[in-house]
């Protein structure tokens, strides 16, 4: 909630506003964005009637004011005045019982209280200086209507049924929090006796011991091969027959050409029991399988990364939706431990469906019916820990049809389905509202940001950023323009203006939201030059929506008005970063090759 959302509903019948907290380190000026009629003032005079005061309490004296200039603010407080006080504290932190005695012994009754979206303001409460008792207020801010004994007993029934479960939801603070000391002493004890050290640092050596080892048993084996097929040669067996002859000249000679005449008899016969020859070519050496022919056509990302690389156990449908918003390598049963070894990726997710399915490489691991893909899946287990990377369990499927799964190590599960794609819904059947909430709830990058956050790896989310372009020329175009930014469902990241200092869009800093010059740093740019033009709140939501569901470089609005739909020409209102840095013409954009998609016109109310 804005400040504007809290104030503005309280200001019926007040013709100034005083801010009390006007020389220190807030300036609430930037925030109110009062209506015509309503005055800023900074006096210290009584508050009284058509009066409402500004003051601020927090954790940062410097920033938000102490509790004694609060104290000091209260008592200027006459009968009809109304003040707003806003608090630094989270929710959860909030020193309310410091001021509630002096709001009762200055007649102040608290009409409403809201959670603000500001880094520095999280909450903020309106009260009235009142000699009766007065009607509280909604959560819209309206009052609901009652008579003073009405009221009186909405108070006391409020009173007592929030204390009983407030005691409960502190009771079980209390007990997480014991326990949070209690292994946070455990572990302390066991670090300062170096058993988790050591334990971790056994673990890993013995996995790297187990991999070298496995490599040693392939080259072993591969060499092994090599031998048999030289044994098997002509070539070594004729040399030999050639030794032998002159070791024994004698003898030798004599048997040396039946033993020749053999060989060629002999040549095409149980040539299909023993490997054939390999020639000695520098080609042909290369071309000898020692494992590297596993990486052909298999995606990997070499630093620096912008995107999540993910070494999986996946399902068909699965790969293919997560490849749209990550590096995807997938593992078979045969090639696992050389992927995870060589790609390095940012970890290692198995899906429980892709186990338990039917069908797929993976199919019945975790069932104990196919005991070799058991091994193997554990070897990889073992092998993402001993490179430092996670290995995550993604449990979209009953875990009864992969029971053997729970047993392993994991770092992280994951439990839920893995999202769609918005390239596979219908616009028609699904509808507009459809689009929205697999967007920002159901959509596949919203579960892989969930991966991304367990594992530390670039947010998929971050590539729906969104800068916008403005020259808002006073404080009118400012207030405009603050209102619609925040209002959006889907908030921009920045805004790029001329004049970042004369701007005064603190509440947009405030709000995290990044007001800088220069140019725009986020993928996408939408230009809002234009600040007369009504701008509803899903705006950017729609159109991030009609990008994501077409992969287009630009989407926006044609004078015919085509919704969801390829088209050469439009106006643009939400192009790719690159393509807006390029500086040419949107005539110029469908003859170049880049990807133009409408909606329907949602900008004018």
């Amino acid at each position: 909630m804005r400040l504007t959302d809290l104030l503005h509903p309280h200001l019926d019948g007040v013709t100034t506003v005083v801010d009390a907290t006007a020389g220190g380190g807030l300036r609430l000026d930037r925030y109110v964005h009062l209506p015509p009629g309503v005055r800023l003032s900074t006096h210290e005079q009584p508050i009284g009637p058509g009066q409402l005061v500004l003051l601020s309490y927090g954790p940062d004296p410097k920033l938000h004011g102490d509790e004694e200039a609060c104290l000091t603010v209260l008592k200027r407080m006459r009968p009809g005045g109304r003040g707003l006080i806003l608090f630094g504290h989270d929710g959860l932190e909030l020193p309310y019982h410091r001021l509630l005695d002096h709001l009762v012994t200055h007649r102040c009754q608290v009409l409403r209280a809201s959670a603000l979206g500001y880094t520095h303001l999280h909450a903020g409460a309106v009260f009235a200086c009142t000699e009766e008792l007065l009607p509280l207020h909604d959560w819209f801010g309206r009052p609901v209507p009652s008579d003073g004994l009405a009221t009186q007993l909405r108070v006391a029934g409020e009173y007592v049924l929030a204390d009983f479960a407030s005691r409960a939801l502190r009771a079980r603070t209390l007990d997480l929090e014991r326990t949070a000391e209690e292994t946070t002493r455990a572990l302390d004890a066991a670090r300062d006796g170096g058993t988790a050290e050591h334990l971790a640092a056994v673990t890993r050596e013995k996995a790297q011991l187990d991999s070298a080892l496995r490599g040693a048993r392939d080259r072993v084996e591969l060499l092994e091969a090599r031998v048999a097929m030289l044994e098997g040669s002509t070539s070594l067996r004729a040399g030999r027959a050639l030794v032998a002859a002159a070791r024994s000249p004698g003898r030798g000679m004599v048997r040396l050409p039946r033993e020749l005449y053999g060989m060629w008899r002999g040549r095409g016969r149980g040539t299909a029991a023993r490997p054939a020859p390999v020639p000695q070519t520098r080609e042909a050496d290369a071309a000898v399988p020692d494992g590297r022919l596993h990486l052909a056509h298999r995606g990997f990302s070499s630093a620096p990364r912008d995107r999540l690389v993910i070494a999986g156990v996946l399902g068909d449908s699965t790969a293919e939706d997560f490849a749209a918003y990550a590096v995807v390598n997938r593992l078979l049963p045969h090639d696992g431990r050389l992927l995870v070894e060589r790609t390095d990726p940012d970890a290692l997710v198995v899906q429980l469906s892709a186990c338990s399915d039917a069908v797929g490489p993976w199919s019945l691991t975790g069932t104990g019916l196919a005991p070799d893909l058991d091994r193997s899946l554990a070897e990889l287990v073992g092998q993402a820990k001993a490179l430092g990377r996670k290995s995550v369990l993604w449990r979209d499927a009953p875990t009864s049809g992969a029971p053997g799964l729970a047993h392993l190590a994991w770092d992280a599960v994951i439990d839920g389905d893995t999202g769609v794609r918005l390239s596979g819904l219908d616009p028609v059947a699904d509808g507009r509202e459809g689009l929205w909430e697999a967007f920002s709830h159901a959509g596949t990058p919203v579960r892989l940001s969930r991966l991304a956050r367990l594992v530390g790896a670039p947010d998929p989310l971050d590539r729906r950023r969104v800068a916008i372009l403005a020259s808002p020329r006073d404080d009118t175009d400012i207030a405009r323009l603050t209102d619609q930014v925040l209002r959006q469902v889907h908030r921009p990241t920045e805004v790029v203006v001329p004049d970042p200092a004369g701007a005064a869009l603190d509440e947009l800093t405030a709000a995290g939201v990044a007001v800088h010059d220069g140019e725009p740093t986020a993928p996408w740019v939408a230009d809002w030059t234009d600040l007369s033009v009504d701008r509803p709140d899903t705006l950017l939501l729609d159109l991030m929506c009609a990008q994501e569901y077409s992969g287009a470089d630009a989407v926006g609005h044609t004078p015919a008005d085509d919704d969801y739909a390829f088209v050469p020409d439009l106006r643009p209102s939400l192009v790719r970063r690159s393509l807006f840095l390029a500086g040419t013409s949107a005539d110029t954009w469908f003859r170049k090759g880049h990807r133009l998609f409408a909606v329907s016109g949602k900008e004018i109310a």
